[in-house]
């Protein structure tokens, strides 16, 4: 399944510029959002199995 958190704008900016307010703001989105903690189990278990992807 793809995420668009692998080519989110907002995501690339923040971590380009991590002192920022948007990166802040990143953060703080990632703590809560269903999709960003999805993609994140996912590239765990693509670092545990990197023969699946």
């Amino acid at each position: 399944m793809a995420h668009s958190c692998e080519t989110c704008a907002w995501r690339r900016r923040s971590e380009a510029k991590p002192d920022t307010l948007l990166a802040k703001l990143w953060r703080w989105h990632t703590r809560w959002c269903p999709g960003w903690k999805a993609y994140q189990r996912e590239l765990a278990a693509r670092e545990s199995n990197p023969d699946r992807c």
